[in-house]
């Protein structure tokens, strides 16, 4: 992940797309905006976030962030950003599915939460469960052929191989998948302010507030949940817990304000959030979040 950073092609900005704070006040202390092309997009959404922190094992500061296709025609699956804090440059990388015959394609889910654990990166696949990809092996398509193939082909090809113009995929190395009909994945997260870090995982609902949360274990022994709970929230697009506190992360819509909802115990209180708030993660002592809508993408933080 250190020498996809080294080569990111993209720069965000320090404080851009002020659009996405709406009436928020205060607003963030801190936030970066991603680039134009990514900003004006009407493809691509941004939807998950983790970063070094979680991983407890990146050697720079980074975040993640997945992004779903949403196209008016065709797939191209989702993707994840590389995003360095200090210099603000980052790297898309495509998320796939590798085939028996040597090839790969694209995967087709709403990826709404990730998070990051030593070298393995859980993506929220909504009614299967987390999909699993190892970053200890990023494929860089420089390093097997001179250019990037066609950028409308993915996989191998003619012994080529091709990933819509993008130079690095990870490929899908293992899945938590749900052996029967129940709560769907809509986001994930890791708390680690325990001595033993948990794995955060939580349903989107709309029209009820019957969405829940859970903590699992993170070796997933038993397959069970260590505690789960309704959060009687509607809405809900990300979940952390931290310190005894459960922080959730509440949309409306794309021209209204979000709501940061939290519970310390029985108590609940609402904090100002960002137009369009997605998946939440914990780093630097700040709570972390992503915004999807156009022109409107930022990822941004406050205190806990």
């Amino acid at each position: 992940m250190e020498a996809v950073l080294a080569n990111a092609n993209r720069r965000g900005t320090n404080k851009g797309a002020a659009a996405a704070m709406g009436s928020m006040n205060p607003r963030p202390p801190i936030w970066y905006a991603f680039d134009n092309g990514d900003q004006n997009t009407p493809d691509w959404y941004p939807q998950g976030l983790t970063g070094s922190d979680d991983s407890g094992g990146i050697g720079v500061p980074a975040f993640m962030i997945s992004w779903y296709f949403k196209p008016t025609a065709g797939e191209r699956g989702i993707r994840v950003s590389f995003f360095s804090p200090q210099t603000l440059k980052y790297q898309h990388a495509l998320l796939v599915l590798a085939k028996p015959d040597g090839s790969y394609g694209p995967i087709n889910i709403h990826a709404g939460g990730i998070a990051c654990h030593g070298d393995l990166l859980y993506v929220a696949d909504t009614v299967r469960g987390l999909r699993v990809f190892d970053l200890r092996h990023i494929l860089d398509l420089r390093t097997a052929q001179k250019d990037l193939g066609d950028p409308d082909r993915i996989g191998r090809h003619g012994g080529k191989l091709h990933a819509f113009g993008y130079r690095y995929i990870v490929p899908q190395t293992d899945f938590w998948r749900v052996t029967q009909a129940g709560p769907r994945f809509s986001y994930v997260a890791i708390d680690r302010s325990g001595d033993t870090p948990r794995l955060i995982t939580g349903e989107y609902r709309e029209g009820d507030g019957n969405g829940w949360v859970a903590r699992w274990p993170l070796d997933m022994e038993g397959g069970a949940p260590e505690d789960a709970y309704i959060t009687g929230q509607e809405k809900i697009q990300g979940a952390v817990s931290y310190d005894g506190k459960w922080y959730l992360s509440q949309a409306v819509n794309a021209t209204t304000n979000g709501r940061l909802r939290v519970f310390d115990g029985d108590t609940l209180t609402t904090r100002p959030f960002p137009i369009g708030p997605e998946d939440l993660t914990v780093q630097d002592g700040r709570l972390w979040s992503v915004t999807e809508f156009r022109n409107k993408r930022t990822i941004f933080a406050v205190p806990l």
